[in-house]
């Protein structure tokens, strides 16, 4: 007996389906995303979704991402490929390719895919929104970038606080990681096998762990902000100064090292505590200063975030600040001449710039206005043999207890774009 697990004909385990009408909620964050990126100069950058395997290795070798969650695939060529993990490298990857004029700032949705356990908020494959911003090592590009993303939170209503940390640079970070090694090593024969291999492959990997055995000697460690060189600590205090000109609120986490080895200098996150503790980062990013080169480019300063559409429409779902699904529809034409008056209505409304729709021809005209209750439409269109015979069509709001009222029909568009345009 075949099982769910095993039906081929369904959508493989940790991936899921996004359906209308809860994909309106998803593309009006897409919008409102875009919107506000392209205010601040960012334009859309459109990635492959794999690339060579070596792209990805530039995320850090020694990442869970890189080590156990990558899917990689060889083709017919023998090419070592592997899908996209995550959203920095493969933007990275094309400005070294194609040169682009810096400063180059541009903004990009794309889905990534990791093999880890699936749970809500976290597939194989989820969607990701994010900028990316290269050329100038400036602290206040760290601020506009980090403004950016604080300002979409508030936006689209989700509450979101903004944690902060610096990686430093390559004068100060050296010394930390030796301190930090030698001091987590003090306690590994405690800590058991898993916690030496992790500090002598990398400890700063170590310090955004959730093992809970390990949480109080992580607390006890070394931070890296006391290990700051001067250039590197002037650069976060600029931050840290724009921030506070502009008003945003932010708390200093001198263990907060991201996921990624890539980091250096600036690294925030945005937190909600909406969610549970272990899923509650929305998304977060910081400087990668020397990936390009790494590429084979010439150095070029970088910064960028990344925000999961899912984890914030969990995020929005559990303040209660996803609201209702916009009306799909502004117009649903009910149509009992089944002749080209319908047709030509339709295509008129729409090129209006309304959202229109109808059923099947030949329909009853009371299925058809189940119909237009169903659609979410804010406004029906009755053609019937009377009113058409006098140039006109019956429009009534289909909530509430209005009236319908008679139109003709050369001006149903503009009347119900001057009506939308009012409630609004």
């Amino acid at each position: 007996m075949r099982t769910v697990a095993d039906d081929p004909f369904r959508a493989p385990k940790g991936v899921h389906d996004v359906l209308p009408p809860d994909s309106a909620r998803w593309s009006e964050l897409v919008g409102a995303f875009a919107r506000r990126a392209e205010r601040a100069g960012y334009g859309l950058v459109v990635t492959p979704i794999f690339e060579h395997l070596e792209v990805f290795e530039r995320v850090g070798v020694t990442t869970d991402v890189v080590k156990k969650e990558m899917y990689e695939l060889e083709d017919k060529g023998g090419r070592r490929l592997a899908l996209r993990p995550e959203g920095t490298a493969p933007v990275v990857r094309a400005f070294v390719e194609h040169r682009p004029p810096v400063p180059w700032k541009v903004w990009y949705l794309a889905p990534n895919f990791r093999y880890e356990r699936p749970q809500k908020g976290r597939y194989r494959q989820h969607w990701q929104l994010g900028v990316e911003a290269l050329g100038p090592d400036d602290p206040d590009l760290d601020v506009e970038v980090i403004a950016l993303a604080e300002g979409f939170y508030r936006d689209v209503g989700v509450d979101a606080s903004l944690v902060l940390n610096s990686m430093g640079d390559d004068q100060s970070r050296p010394a930390y990681i030796h301190a930090l090694r030698a001091y987590l090593l003090e306690h590994a024969d405690a800590l058991g096998g898993e916690f030496r291999s992790r500090v002598e492959e990398n400890p700063l990997r170590v310090l955004d762990t959730k093992v809970a055995e390990w949480q109080e000697v992580i607390e006890r460690a070394p931070q890296l902000t006391e290990s700051l060189s001067d250039q590197a600590r002037e650069h976060f205090e600029r931050v840290q100064h724009g921030l506070d000109v502009l008003g945003i609120d932010y708390t200093l986490a001198p263990r907060l090292v991201r996921g990624f080895d890539y980091y250096t200098s600036t690294t925030f996150e945005f937190v909600t505590a909406k969610l549970e503790a272990a899923q509650n980062a929305l998304g977060g990013g910081g400087r990668y200063d020397r990936m390009a080169e790494e590429m084979g480019g010439p150095p070029t300063p970088g910064i960028g975030f990344g925000i999961g559409i899912e984890r914030l429409l969990l995020a929005l779902e559990a303040g209660d600040q996803a609201g209702p699904v916009r009306d799909r529809l502004d117009v649903f034409v009910v149509d009992t001449l089944g002749g080209d008056d319908g047709l030509r209505l339709l295509h008129q409304l729409r090129e209006e710039g309304l959202r229109a729709d109808r059923t099947a021809v030949g329909r009853s005209m009371k299925a058809q206005w189940k119909a237009a209750d169903r659609s979410g439409a804010t406004f029906g269109v009755l053609l019937a043999p009377d009113e058409v015979s006098r140039e006109v069509a019956g429009v009534k709001a289909l909530a509430g207890e209005e009236t319908q009222v008679e139109v003709p029909l050369l001006d149903v568009a503009g009347w119900i774009k001057e009506r939308l345009e009012r409630d609004r």
